[in-house]
């Protein structure tokens, strides 16, 4: 292995908004506010763009120019060294109709940038690289939004000949999800697929075997490489920082494999505070798993030593701690049956030299699953009614983001023309919530952004709140980042159909005992009748629940609900059969209510006037300023 460990110590992308007119200032403030840009010139400021934009270049992951492309081209091209170092350049109009990626597109990103800028600014992506405008996986970048780390290889040569057309690429795949070949945008090759733990660590089976390798180890080829590696350490009080180094370096070496395969660290609890182990771990951003002696006493490996069993309660930490945190990453215990993990490397012994203090051990497991939640993302969606024009500019920059998306397929269906040939869609059955919000966020813990979708608002009878309690279930090391982005619900659309009825105070209820007990839903619907609120009536009635509707309007009436209060009712809301129809409490036509129905029951002060309901905002007697 050559050259330095990865550093991949945790901090946000340097992204750099940069405008040259007055027009620009509203594209770049919404940028701002999105929290995308962390480095503005706002246009006016009396440094000069040029001096401005060299002085931060050498820092920027990505900058986004609101101006002409031959400016923008003009401006940076002095600064241009390398294509693997330049940073993502998009350029945007100042109307933010247009986002063109102009420098970087895929190893710098700058193509998924153009398309969540576009998303976030209601605009479109102006895509002109070969792989986008011929839906292809771009081979020298795909593995990025799998949780991957690009490795070694000639990529430049890799994507001349996908771009040639000189036959597509051979791939072999040792260790990470497989998913991606489910992918639109990929066109199956010849392939030589290794499972998981079986492969060998090198991860190849002869040179120049295979054009792309997907490896936990180095070797021939260009080389993805997922997060599956599980470094085990133990060591004396105080070790010098620099031996942990030399020790880890030099057993991924002499195995072959990549330190940017490294899911974690993994050590027994008893060394939660070494300072070295600490400075491990945050130089290269690999999490610390830390166990208790019992519980790597139970496990069996190769090298224990009374020794330590005498010094920390187990015959082993290296070894038993890399093992423990394979298997934890998959959800499972060491001997599980099919997701046992492999150790590798045995442990090593690294002495102090001169100068240093103190010893270690290291032992390296591969894990049956790649795991890298502090790399994930999960993203609770609400698409809103299902019309595209009706959905959140919030809600469109998480579906841009996302590799996967998970939810039920008729929902799915609606959100389709969104989707891109290089994301993943994972459909779900209707009561099958819960295997959705668990399938969401096991992806989205092994480095995955994830858009788990519901119609409506999420947050309203939708998935936030089930996929929230899975997520509070998990340990804090194992959560990915969670994000709820707003739909538009459809109390909110029935109410805008109808006219104005939500003016003063409202519930909602739904009358599904699927998951609520009949007697809390009607303490519910008496005391919403008391407190005399509009009432927006959720899952009103199915062929297996046929009764609940009429029940709900005898208690609404005997409750002190007039028979001539108005109701709505809202069908197919933001579809081609949305239909609105006014009735009363007393005409409610039940039988035509079904469960893609919404009903909608004023209050004591609702009324119908010209084919409208609305509810003052005032009762009787109050006064409005």
């Amino acid at each position: 292995m050559s050259g330095p460990l990865p550093n991949e110590e945790a901090g946000g992308p340097e992204v750099l908004g940069l405008g040259f007119s007055a027009e620009a200032l509203a594209p770049l403030r919404r940028l701002e506010e999105a929290g995308v840009l962390t480095c503005i010139r706002w246009p006016g400021s009396a440094e000069d763009p040029a001096d401005w934009l060299q002085g931060l270049w050498h820092r920027a992951d990505a900058v986004v120019a609101v101006g002409a492309c031959g400016l923008v081209v003009r401006l940076i091209a002095p600064l241009l060294k390398h294509k693997d170092k330049d940073p993502a350049v998009v350029v945007l109009d100042s109307n933010g109709r247009y986002a063109v990626p102009l420098l970087a597109g895929h190893r710098g990103g700058a193509e998924a940038l153009a398309q969540r800028l576009a998303a976030l600014l209601g605009g479109e992506a102006v895509l002109t690289g070969a792989c986008a405008t011929q839906e292809r996986l771009p081979m020298d970048a795909f593995g990025g939004p799998w949780g991957w780390r690009r490795g070694d290889g000639d990529w430049s040569a890799l994507m001349r000949r996908s771009a040639n057309a000189e036959g597509a690429p051979v791939v072999e795949q040792h260790c990470g999800l497989d998913l991606w070949r489910g992918l639109p945008a990929w066109e199956t090759p010849t392939q030589e697929a290794h499972g998981g733990a079986g492969g060998t660590p090198q991860g190849g089976a002869g040179p120049g075997a295979a054009d792309l390798v997907i490896s936990q180890g180095r070797g021939p080829g260009c080389r993805w490489h997922p997060p599956c590696l599980w470094l085990g350490v133990g060591c004396e009080r105080h070790t010098s920082e620099a031996l942990l180094e030399r020790l880890v370096q030099r057993t991924l070496e002499a195995a072959g494999l990549a330190a940017e395969a490294v899911a974690g660290l993994a050590s027994v609890d008893r060394k939660g505070d070494e300072p070295a182990l600490l400075a491990l771990a945050q130089r290269h951003g690999w999490p610390l798993r830390l166990f208790d002696g019992p519980s790597l006493a139970a496990i069996t490996v190769p090298n224990p030593s009374a020794r330590v069993a005498a010094e920390m309660g187990t015959a082993s930490v290296a070894e038993a701690a890399s093992l423990a945190a394979a298997a934890a990453s998959a959800g499972a215990s060491p001997t599980a049956a099919g997701l046992a993990p492999a150790l590798l490397v045995e442990k090593s012994v690294e002495r102090a030299g001169p100068g240093e203090r103190g010893a270690a051990t290291l032992a390296v497991a591969l894990a049956p699953r790649q795991w890298a939640p502090q790399r994930g993302e999960l993203h609770l969606v609400g698409s809103g009614p299902g019309r595209l024009d009706l959905l959140s500019g919030d809600a469109r920059q998480a579906l841009a983001k996302a590799t996967v998306w998970v939810g039920y397929g008729p929902y799915l269906d609606l959100l389709e023309p969104l989707r891109r040939a290089d994301q993943l869609r994972r459909d779900g059955q209707l009561t099958e919530e819960r295997a959705r919000c668990q399938e969401a966020l096991e992806l989205a813990g092994q480095g995955l952004a994830v858009a788990l979708v519901s119609s409506g608002d999420s947050g309203i009878y939708g998935m936030a709140g089930l996929a929230l309690e899975l997520w509070l279930a998990r340990a804090p090391i194992d959560r990915p980042s969670f994000q709820v982005h707003p739909g538009i619900s459809a109390l909110q659309l029935a109410a805008a159909r109808a006219g104005a009825p939500l003016m003063h105070d409202f519930c909602t209820i739904s009358l599904s005992d699927r998951l609520t007990p009949w007697e809390v839903i009607e303490r519910r619907l008496r005391a919403a009748a008391a407190g005399d609120f509009v009432i927006a009536l959720y899952n009103p009635r199915s062929r297996g629940r046929d009764w609940q509707l009429e029940r709900a309007r005898q208690l609404l009436l005997e409750g002190g609900r007039a028979e001539s209060t108005p109701v709505a009712l809202a069908r197919q809301l933001g579809r081609s059969e949305e239909r609105v129809e006014l009735s009363t409490l007393a005409t409610l036509p039940v039988g035509r209510v079904d469960m893609l129905t919404l009903v909608l029951i004023g209050n004591s002060s609702s009324r119908v006037q010209d084919g409208w309901m609305v509810t003052p905002r005032g009762y009787p007697g109050a006064s409005l300023a």
